[in-house]
């Protein structure tokens, strides 16, 4: 008994296949059954011998090669179909995965070869060969193989469309981040130029208003040692008292525009004078740690300090505003590669994915702004558990 390329046993009389005609004997009826089934099959058949020699071959075997079956008989199949690789290359017999099937005894599938047609074309095809056993002993080889060349085509139109949409998505990929980036430097410029204008309103206001103020109040006392009657000094003392809720008041402005610290005692002075000014308008249990390792060196001058200082104040006012905490700790760590600020309070809390809401506008803001930078913002809570808000910008150490 003999096995097809399935494994499925075929009564196969392989010396009456090699008598002197080389033709399939067809005077029992089974092979007449045996030659119908081979016949109607749309893939090539045929069977080699231990010589390579072809023994039978059927129909589509004869088309896809444009031979006749009855011509292929006796031929070596290797040097009628499998000779030359697609590069034009020849294909040494010695490597042919056909012939090792009886050769060696190993069953091959391939589709990456070509097999050749009658008129010297070629065809990129998938075959299998799988060996002819009778009693034990290896007595030649089954071969399979069909015409793939539309599945070639189809999987070089799905690489060439994987390719091109790859390109589209890193060019789209690309131009996002340069908008990305662009969009980053006009914000960063409209902060800048937002602190600009913050800082000239608030010298303007500090040296004309509060000159003004200053002289007005002056003006006040002077009126007030000269008047005698005691509605008259009442009414002085009460105008000044005005004129200095209207210095206190002009002060805060210039303070909210511009802290003054920040300019003329650096960043970490100026965070901690927020943090006190938080603690005493809202009345929490308030811890402040700060620690700089050696070599911590900060430009308090450049706008890195001043976006630390506005990511920082929006910090403390969404805990004013939302958290319902009753202690915030700040702890300011300062080193040579950088600083980390970590803010947290014992609130209500809120889920993860509310900080990354579209409309969570502050959030986007503080982490674009500390992103320009070369920073970024980290934000950890749950429903009443608090929250832990991390800034860590690299420092460019002062020159």
């Amino acid at each position: 008994m003999a096995r097809d390329l399935h494994g499925i046993a075929v009564p196969i009389d392989l010396p009456a296949m090699l008598a002197s005609d080389l033709s399939l004997a067809r005077s029992a009826p089974w092979r007449d059954k045996l030659s119908l089934l081979l016949e109607s099959t749309g893939d090539g058949m045929c069977g080699i011998d231990l010589e390579g020699r072809c023994i039978f071959a059927n129909r589509a075997a004869g088309r896809l090669l444009g031979r006749e079956p009855e011509a292929m008989l006796g031929c070596n199949m290797h040097a009628l179909m499998h000779h030359t690789h697609a590069d034009g290359s020849h294909y040494c017999i010695d490597d042919c995965p056909i012939f090792r099937a009886f050769w060696q005894g190993q069953a091959c599938r391939i589709d990456s070869e070509v097999l050749w047609r009658v008129d010297g074309s070629s065809f990129p095809a998938e075959y299998s060969s799988y060996p002819i056993v009778e009693d034990g002993a290896v007595c030649g080889a089954v071969v399979t193989f069909v015409d793939i060349s539309d599945r070639k085509r189809a999987e070089a139109l799905l690489r060439e469309t994987n390719a091109d949409l790859e390109r589209r998505v890193a060019d789209r990929t690309r131009e996002l981040t340069e908008a990305l980036a662009q969009l980053r430097e006009l914000s960063a410029h409209a902060h800048a130029v937002r602190e600009d204008e913050r800082t000239r309103i608030a010298r303007e206001i500090h040296d004309e208003l509060g000159s003004l103020l200053v002289a007005l109040k002056l003006d006040v006392d002077w009126m007030a040692r000269r008047v005698t009657t005691e509605p008259l000094q009442h009414k002085c003392r009460s105008m000044g008292g005005l004129i200095d809720g209207a210095v206190d008041e002009v002060g805060r402005i210039i303070t909210d525009l511009r802290p003054s610290l920040l300019d003329h005692q650096g960043l970490l002075a100026a965070l901690e004078w927020q943090f006190q000014e938080f603690a005493g308008a809202t009345d929490l249990a308030c811890d402040w740690h700060l620690s700089l390792e050696p070599g911590t060196s900060i430009d308090d001058n450049d706008a890195c300090a001043t976006a630390v200082f506005r990511i920082f104040q929006e910090v403390l006012s969404n805990i004013a505003r939302h958290a319902r905490a009753q202690c915030v700790g700040v702890e300011v760590k300062g080193s040579a590669q950088g600083l980390r600020i970590v803010v947290s309070d014992d609130g209500v809390g809120a889920a993860g994915t509310a900080f990354a809401a579209p409309r969570a506008y502050g959030v986007r803001g503080m982490r674009e702004r500390a992103r320009h930078f070369g920073g970024d913002v980290e934000i950890s809570s749950a429903p009443g558990a608090g929250t832990r808000v991390v800034l860590t910008v690299p420092w460019t150490p002062a020159t």
